[in-house]
């Protein structure tokens, strides 16, 4: 189902990919060793994070928070927006509106 939003799926779905690539260890959400990720083409690298952010969407929509990689992923309901944190800094955020 994924979380709740007013903007179009396609402009969330580009801001989600581009945050989850801010992340420096995301491939580790997928369970991928930093070898593999070092070896993969900058387009399948882009795919791999695409596939993360759909994950992130739809899993928001029933879990509140999960973490990828150092990073912490969390929705905020009531701000319309889903954050990423690592540690206690705020590394960005994706309006859902």
């Amino acid at each position: 189902m994924g979380v709740k939003h007013g903007r179009d799926y396609e402009f969330i779905l580009a801001d989600l990919t581009k945050a989850v690539g801010r992340i420096q260890d995301s491939y580790l959400f997928f369970e991928m060793e930093p070898s593999e990720w070092e070896v993969l083409s900058d387009a399948d690298r882009n795919e791999v994070l695409e596939a993360l952010a759909e994950d992130l969407f739809f899993g928001l929509g029933t879990e509140p928070m999960i973490e990828v990689g150092s990073a912490i992923v969390i929705h905020d309901p009531e701000g319309h927006r889903i954050n990423f944190l690592i540690g206690d800094e705020e590394l960005t955020s994706v309006s859902l509106i």
